[in-house]
């Protein structure tokens, strides 16, 4: 991940003031999300992977045929590539990721001896985000997602949605990269916190605050947002 000084980041005191209110009010209107894992580690690790460059329906479609087809984790590192892209063809980019998997397979087999990534818990945040990093296709975002999701470890993911509402809210300066707006919202964002906000804010994404059509007039957060605020007077 490109290491930035958040203390750089013009306004960054303000910007973390915002977050208080931000996630009292998402809070009321959502809930607040309990953690819980929703998949074990290599499989969120293989789910993210599967996920690029897709939407979640065809990611999930994808993961059920690769599961359905090969029930361990040894027999996709082990089977021909072209069944594994078969497999996976749901999730769209076949000829890329299904190479892809098994590479990251392999590399966990032969540095760990087994298809596990559970010892990543006990590494320091940064050395887990490095190393998962350091496996071809992972990037912050997918690394940060397998730390939330699977070991509830502070890492917050910055997908399309957070970096666009990031942006609209005032939480990331305009312009800034999904990459560098990482190391922003985990700094701002409370570690414990890291989960459930993320998932708000994701949902506030969806429902409300579209990339073409943002819905400000029902909007729970229209008070809060620089955006809103600086294009309604």
């Amino acid at each position: 991940m490109p290491m930035i000084d958040v203390s750089r980041i013009p306004d960054f005191d303000r910007r973390k003031r915002k977050y208080a209110p931000i996630a009292a009010t998402l809070d009321e209107v959502y809930g607040h999300p309990n953690w819980r894992p929703f998949l074990p580690p290599l499989d969120e690790l293989i789910d993210c992977i599967l996920s690029q460059s897709t939407n979640d329906r065809n990611r999930d479609r994808a993961f059920a045929a690769l599961k359905a087809a090969f029930p361990t984790w040894e027999e996709v590192m082990n089977a021909p590539t072209d069944e594994v892209i078969t497999a996976i063809k749901p999730a769209g980019l076949g000829n890329q990721k299904g190479p892809r998997i098994q590479n990251v397979l392999r590399r966990i087999y032969v540095e760990r001896g087994e298809l596990s990534i559970d010892f990543l818990a006990d590494l320091p945040l940064e050395d887990a985000r490095r190393w998962l990093t350091s496996l071809d296709g992972v990037g912050p975002k997918t690394a940060a997602i397998v730390l939330c999701f699977a070991f509830l470890r502070p890492a917050f993911p910055v997908d399309t949605h957070i970096h666009r509402v990031g942006q609209r809210l005032g939480f990331l300066p305009h312009g800034i990269s999904a990459d560098n707006a990482h190391p922003v919202m985990e700094a701002i964002v409370p570690p414990e916190d890291h989960f459930a906000f993320h998932l708000n804010l994701i949902r506030l994404g969806r429902e409300i605050c579209d990339a073409r059509r943002p819905r400000c007039e029902i909007c729970p957060l229209n008070a809060l947002c620089d955006t809103y605020q600086a294009t309604s007077t």
